[in-house]
Formats: C-alpha cells, structure tokens, sequence
C-alpha cells in the first residue's frame, strides 16, 4: 500500500494540478504514492486506513468543506496517519484545522506547497518532527508560506482520472475535453477579498515555458481540445502569456484556450488581446465584481465601471467572448446597486454570458484576508465562524440579505439551456423586494446561441 495519500476535493471541474505537481515530486523522490480526486471518485477507505501521510488540497473554500470531512473519515480509520491541508484556504484557516474544538489537522502549509510537502514526506519517513520543516505550520510551530521559486517538474497526470470524467468546453454545439495548466503561481495584484493575497501578498512567480508546454501536450495527447490557463491573472507576465499561447498555437493550432485577467490588463494590452484571439483564445475570465465604484473602491479593484465598459468593447473588437464574475452581495451594495448591476447587464448584452450563479455571490471574510485591514471593517463584520471559514456579516438592509437567499435558491434550480429566464427570475425577485416594477423581460432569441465556455461555471 502507498505510504502517501493525496486527495483532491474540488476544483471547478478540472483535472487537479493539486495533485499533478506534487505526485511529480514526490515520485522522483522515490515515494509510494496515490492519489485520489473526491470529486469524481469515491473516498478511498482502504488506502487511507495505511496512509502514513494524508495530503488534503484546499485551493478553495467548497474544497476546504469537503476536505474538513475527508480528514474526519481519515483519522476515524487511521488515528496515526499525518494529515496535512495544503492550499491557499488550508492557510488562511490554519487555527480551525489545528486547534479548533474538532482539530483535524496534523499541519498546514501553503505557497509553493509541493517543496514543502516534499520535505515533510521525507521528515516523516525518517521519524523527524514534522515541526522543523520550512514552510510547515503545527500546533507547536507556525510557519510563513514558502514563497521561493520552485524548479517545478512536468506535472505527474498519471495517477488522476481521465480528462473526460471532468467539464467540458461547449462551442458551437459541441462539448470538447479540456485541459487545465497554470503558467504562474500567486499574483501581481492585491485585490482585498481575494484567498491569493494573504499567501502571496502582490509576489508570483512564472513557471517554466517548456514545462507548461509539456503538461498542455500531454492533455492534448489525452484527447483536450481546449486549455484552460487557471492562473489567478495570466496577463501578470504578458510577455511569458505571449510566448506560451503563441508555442501552443505552433504545435497544436487546433487547440483552443481560454484565460483569466483582471480588467486594468486589458484595457493595457489592447493588442496582446487580439494577438492571443489570433493564437486561439476564446474566452476570456475577469473579475468585474460590481457595477458601482464605490464597492469597487472597497476591493481594491484597480477599475471602475468605466474601464468595463472598455474592457468589453476590446474583448468583442478581439472576437473573445468576455464572461464577467461578480460578488453582488458585499456590506456596501445596496438593493438600488443590485438593480443597477442588472440593468447595466442588460444594458451591455451580457445575459448569456452571466450565469444565475453569478448573481448569487456573497462577499467572504476568512481569517486573515486583506478585507480585515479594511478602516471601517468595525461597522460590517461579525463574530468568527470557524467552522465555516469566515467571518459573518449581515447587511444593514435585511432585503438584500433576503435577496441573496432568493438568488441562491433560483441559481440551484435553473440549468443553462435558457439564460434569459435566469435573469427574467432573479429579476423579479429584486424588483419585488425593491417593491418596484421589474422592467419587460429581454427576450430570449428563437435559436439561443451559447458563448464558448465551460461547462462547470466558477464559483467560490
């Protein structure tokens, strides 16, 4: 049996890298390993009963809850095996897993995680105090994340399920498989409410160009037609972006790909925009968040509305279709935002491009997040609930907190094939909270052309 045991929890729909980049590293250390993606497979009993360590990834906060039960199933059937969480909410929730009242967690680490993991495999197979390793937080001992630049092995994908038990990309009626690669690691940019920020504080760092390479021919090889780049921004090193998508477009010019940047890259890089179009990118990730400047103010956005409005016609004159995220649901985002946020949707003909699940999104505050620093935070924030990674707010409107729940249901209950009916229900229940007339529904077109996507939508 492995003495190691790595499991991924959820993310998003993809292959997880979670597990690719570690398995490569500990493998070419000799260490017996498995992995298992509870996302699409069961908990896998009869490796966690022999694991002498259990690695959990946690790169989000839906990953995390899971996670937190996987490690509960572990220590049940294996009092004595090691149980790290690893990842960007492993980090920020490092007192719960550790010392809260149901600890769960032998270590926590964060960063550039797979150096650490490394060693702590290593520290363990020699007996050693899993507490003198760099970048590996205990209950004895915290640790900062390791931020040093990692020499990154091509990622080990063949332990994980195939990519056709994953999302699909959908165009023009079709549902390909699709790869997910990153090209760098943390991020440029220190936006308050986003999980990269308390690890990386404004660092990234690039990962080779051939080993990214390597992974995407590897899926390609695997039967992907479309690329995702999952970095948090991946026009943070535009040149590194170029000479990846251009390579990428050389030796597979049938593949697609798609990315994520903030709004203020576009707007610089109006012509890097189009060049990648030209290399196959076909839609692209960024977080608009709010159609009022002044929330976008309290993020630390770097944009205004206005600046996304410009983004959108640079996208469009590119041909790439834009697919805004959003958090409608913050402490200052009044019920007269919401509506505004829906009218400026309609406004821009972003329907099909904004899922219900999208307009549901409520702003968290895990421990230790930048939105902490914010000066007025005294007047928002409530009491800590560690079991649930964040830190409770309500709105001083209870209809916008009502409306959240309202949304929320709607987005569980509505599927993809009508967006317009969607919005039309979401609509309605905020104008009839605002106890105003909803506007005519836009209406739907008789043939509804869905834009390139995934078919899991981001959430968080």
């Amino acid at each position: 049996m492995p003495s190691i045991l790595l499991l991924s929890c959820y993310e998003l729909g993809h292959q997880p890298l979670s597990l690719a980049w570690p398995l490569a590293m500990l493998r070419a250390e000799g260490m017996d390993v498995a992995a298992v993606d509870l996302a699409v497979d069961a908990f896998p009993e009869a490796l966690a009963e022999k694991a002498d360590l259990v690695g959990i990834a946690v790169p989000m906060l839906t990953a995390l809850r899971i996670g937190v039960d996987a490690a509960r199933r572990v220590r049940t059937l294996n009092p004595g095996a090691h149980i790290c969480f690893y990842g960007l909410y492993a980090w920020m929730n490092a007192d719960y897993l550790l010392r809260g009242d149901d600890p769960v967690a032998d270590s926590v680490l964060a960063g550039e995680a797979e150096l650490a993991l490394t060693a702590l495999a290593r520290t363990l197979r020699h007996g050693g105090d899993p507490s003198t390793v760099p970048g590996v937080t205990t209950v004895e001992r915290s640790a900062d994340p390791l931020l040093s630049r990692v020499d990154l092995l091509t990622p080990d994908r063949s332990l994980l399920p195939g990519l056709d038990r994953y999302a699909r990309y959908m165009a023009d009626g079709e549902a390909r498989l699709a790869g997910y690669v990153e090209a760098t690691r943390g991020c440029l940019h220190t936006c308050r409410h986003c999980p990269v920020v308390p690890i990386y504080n404004g660092r990234f760092f690039a990962v080779p160009a051939e080993t990214v390479l390597a992974d995407i021919r590897q899926q390609v090889d695997a039967g992907a037609q479309h690329i995702t780049f999952g970095d948090p921004d991946f026009l943070n090193g535009p040149g590194h972006a170029r000479r990846i998508a251009r390579s990428l477009h050389e030796r597979f010019p049938a593949v697609t790909f798609d990315f994520t940047t903030k709004v203020e890259h576009i707007l610089e890089h109006p012509d890097l925009i189009a060049e990648l179009a030209g290399y196959g990118a076909t839609f692209v990730v960024s977080a608009f968040e709010s159609t009022t400047d002044l929330v976008l103010s309290k993020l630390d956005k770097g944009h205004t509305v206005a600046d996304m409005e410009r983004a959108l016609r640079i996208l469009r004159d590119a041909g790439i279709a834009p697919q805004p995220t959003w958090m409608p649901f913050t402490p200052w985002t009044s019920l007269d935002d919401y509506l505004h946020m829906l009218s400026w949707i309609r406004a821009q003909g972003l329907i099909p491009y904004v899922p219900a699940v999208q307009l549901s999104i409520r702003m968290l505050a895990p421990p230790g997040s930048a939105l902490l620093d914010d000066p007025d935070v005294g007047a928002w924030i409530g009491p800590l609930d560690a079991a649930n990674f964040t830190y409770r707010w309500d709105h001083p409107d209870p209809r916008v907190d009502e409306l959240q729940r309202q949304v929320t249901r709607i987005a569980a209950h509505t599927g993809d094939d009508d967006p317009y009916a969607a919005f039309a229900a979401v609509e309605r229940a905020a104008y009839a909270l605002a106890d105003q007339a909803q506007p005519e529904p836009v209406s739907a077109p008789y043939f509804i052309v869905q834009p390139p996507k995934l078919s899991e939508h981001w959430f968080c």
